[in-house]
Order: structure tokens, then C-alpha cells, then sequence
């Protein structure tokens, strides 16, 4: 019989209450390199959680293998939502059990415009947010719907693979490094997007190198270093903590 994990060593501050979704002893791998060690945390619905660390950490590998898309290669661990074990599933069944994916490159379809890479999201089930509700969020991509998604702007092809991850019924949205290469008046406008997303009770998890803007919007913090997990508590701490901080952010 499996043993559940005991989060509560990692002075998880939402401890009491029920895991949305569930992260126990993951291990990953590129080839032979082993990248995630035994990486487990909480996090729980309608929470924004900052997944942290310097370059090299580990952080888009524990996404990319929460996730389910096979590269790295999960070969130990177990990956919960809402009662749902994704670590049984393909990326294509976790996307159907509502992870939605917005990786670090955005993946925008060339040879679309706004409102096809938006549709084509929706081509299967499950169906999240109607075109129209999108546009209500993103006003900019509704004045571009006719342009071609790939000539968007850096910000704005942000603001559309977010979109296309909420054109599916989701109920954990990961985001990949949301903010980089934008300019600061942009990652305001895209931070405001997620405080929206995150009132209408969208549980989220960001990986982001400008940790202090990350931490600014999220409730918790888990901090990665070569591949295992250091530091799991609120968002506050790490910003009060410059010991902390200076270990393991450089900043």
C-alpha cells in the first residue's frame, strides 16, 4: 500500500488545508542527468504559488514533468490533481484534466491569426472561456484578432498563450517565465491579468526569474536548488528573509 507523503516538513503554510494539486518525491530525468531530485510540495486551490531558484535549478524540468510531456522523463513520483493522478497520464490527458501549460518559448501557431490560435484551443474538450469572455480580459487581442499571432508583440504573445490556456477548461494554469524579455510597463499589464485570474480562483504556479515581481503577486514560495527543494513557505518570508534570498535568488 502506498504511504502518503508528510508535506508538513516543509512548513507548508496551507498545510490544514486540502491539497488541490499534489507534487510527492519526483524524480526526472534528461538521458542519464538527473535533474529533479525528489522534489514534493502543495499547492492548493486558488493559491498563486512562485517556483524559485537560480538558473539551473530545476524549475522548468519540475514543471515540464508535472506537466506530462516526457522530456524529462518522470521515472519515480506522483503528480495529484484534485484526486486525479496525473503521473498515470500522457500530456495530452493532463491537458484533459485541466493543466494548462503556457511554456517559456508560447508555442504561438504560425500562419494564424489571434482568433484561430484561440479556437483551435477549443477544437476539443473540455471548452473553458468563450472568444468573446477572452477579449473582455485582453482587450488588446481582440482590436488584433485578424493580425497573425506571430507578429504580436513580445507582451502580447504573453497575453495570448495565456488566453489559449483559459480557452480550455482548466483548473491549475503553469506559467513559464511569463515576465522575461518584457519590458516593466508590460509585466505590470500581465501581472494585472493574473490577480484577475487569480480572483476568479484559478490555482496557478510560476516559474520566474524576476523572483521578487513573482513573489509580489504569489501567496507561497518553493524554492528549488539543484533539483530538490530547500525552501516551502509564504511568499512574505522569502521577501523578509534577505539570507534567504542572497543562498539561493542572488537578489
Amino acid at each position: 500500500m502506498n504511504v502518503k507523503p508528510d508535506f508538513s516538513q516543509h512548513a507548508n503554510q496551507a498545510a490544514t488545508a486540502p491539497a488541490f494539486l499534489s507534487i510527492w518525491d519526483l524524480h526526472a530525468y534528461y538521458g542519464e542527468s538527473y535533474i529533479v531530485q525528489g522534489v514534493s510540495f502543495n499547492v492548493h486551490e486558488g493559491e498563486i504559488l512562485a517556483l524559485l531558484g537560480r538558473n539551473g535549478a530545476g524549475k522548468t524540468s519540475t514543471l515540464r514533468a508535472i506537466a506530462r510531456l516526457g522530456n524529462p522523463e518522470l521515472r519515480h513520483g506522483e503528480v495529484w490533481l484534485d484526486h486525479q493522478p496525473l503521473h498515470t497520464m500522457s500530456s495530452f490527458q493532463a491537458a484533459q484534466a485541466g493543466l494548462g501549460l503556457v511554456p517559456e518559448d508560447r508555442r504561438i501557431i504560425s500562419g494564424l491569426t489571434v482568433e484561430e490560435n484561440l479556437k483551435l484551443a477549443q477544437i476539443a474538450p473540455p471548452i473553458g472561456w468563450s472568444v468573446e469572455r477572452v477579449y473582455e480580459l485582453f482587450p488588446r487581442l481582440g482590436e488584433r484578432r485578424k493580425q497573425e499571432g506571430v507578429t504580436l508583440s513580445g507582451g502580447e504573445q504573453q497575453m495570448l498563450a495565456i488566453a489559449r490556456a483559459l480557452c480550455r477548461d482548466i483548473k491549475v494554469l503553469l506559467l513559464d517565465e511569463p515576465y522575461e524579455g518584457l519590458a516593466p510597463v508590460i509585466v505590470d499589464e500581465i501581472e494585472k491579468t493574473l490577480i484577475t485570474i487569480k480572483e476568479l480562483g484559478i490555482t496557478t504556479v510560476i516559474v520566474e526569474q524576476n523572483a521578487v515581481r513573482a513573489l509580489e503577486l504569489s501567496d507561497r514560495a518553493v524554492i528549488l536548488d539543484t533539483g530538490s527543494v530547500v525552501f516551502d513557505g509564504t511568499a512574505t518570508e522569502v521577501l523578509e528573509n534577505e539570507d534567504l534570498r542572497a543562498e539561493y535568488l542572488a537578489i
